[in-house]
């Protein structure tokens, strides 16, 4: 199925505007890479370590940027730079959590600590619409949400790392960031990756990474309340359905944004149709 066929059907008449904070590559390929693939996109990324940035510096397609900045809450923090690029956090490593799971220690190690000055979403001059936001900064996440409400009510959707089981001191929880999200007029879609690790010091077949049942942490996916239809203009439903189906496969979300759309006289009558049509006979 072409991405382009869905975007003729939702008549979208701009790029989807992406936000990317902490686009370290260490997790491979982004959800929105489908659309990126497709050209339906445009990708501002925010990553401040150095080896990082390069290397999505040195990758970066035509509708792809990258900035150094830390997003946070405006304040000058101390950056953990942790042997494990991916557990590098404004928050320290909490000794008692990495004695939990010690196959994560030596990835939590610092080995340097810099003052680093974050900038408030609301206040980087680079971004002036953001329809999705990605983020993944290892216990940050609240800060920027509640340092970019302005920025975030025109977003569809944000994926989010959250913690069930903190591994920095004073990390927010994820009861946190589901409160300050639904204050912001989000609710939570679906779980777009869910990881699990083994407590110490038991170990299975051999493999001190392979777990039982212990959560850890997930990415889950938010969307604006699409129960109230009459907050969301006819330009968020399209991103939200173009989203949502290129990200998620989440085609009964955009088939109802599309019926939406519909009713609105937004979109021809048939747009539904053609819509189930395009996607019949794919796997679900």
């Amino acid at each position: 199925m072409k991405q382009d066929i869905i975007c003729e059907i939702l008549q979208v008449d701009r790029l989807t505007e992406i936000v990317d904070i902490g686009a370290n590559p260490i997790d491979g390929e982004p959800p929105y890479k489908p659309m990126m693939d497709s050209g339906v996109c445009r990708v501002t990324g925010f990553e401040p370590q150095e080896q990082a940035l390069a290397e999505l510096l040195a990758k970066k397609g035509e509708n792809e940027r990258y900035l150094p900045y830390a997003v946070g809450d405006g304040e000058t923090h101390i950056l953990n730079i942790c042997r494990g690029s991916g557990m590098t956090s404004l928050f320290d490593p909490d000794p008692k959590s990495f004695e939990i799971f010690q196959s994560l220690k030596p990835l939590a190690e610092v080995v340097k600590r810099i003052p680093i000055e974050t900038s408030k979403l609301d206040d980087v001059a680079e971004i002036s619409l953001i329809d999705f936001l990605k983020i993944d900064i290892q216990g940050g996440e609240l800060s920027v949400f509640a340092n970019g409400k302005k920025r975030l009510e025109s977003t569809v959707a944000i994926q989010t790392e959250v913690s069930f089981f903190k591994l920095y001191k004073n990390q927010p929880s994820i009861g946190d960031i589901d409160v300050e999200l639904r204050h912001q007029g989000f609710i939570p879609h679906c779980f777009a990756a869910v990881k699990q690790w083994p407590i110490a010091p038991a170990i299975i077949n051999n493999n001190n990474r392979q777990p039982l049942n212990q959560l850890l942490e997930a990415d889950i996916v938010y969307t604006r309340d699409f129960s109230l239809p009459d907050l969301l203009s006819d330009d968020q439903l399209k991103h939200m359905a173009l989203i949502v189906h290129n990200c998620y496969r989440s085609f009964d979300l955009a088939i109802r944004c599309i019926m939406l759309l519909e009713q609105r006289n937004a979109l021809p009558v048939g747009s539904q149709k053609s819509y189930i049509d395009t996607i019949s006979g794919r796997s679900v």
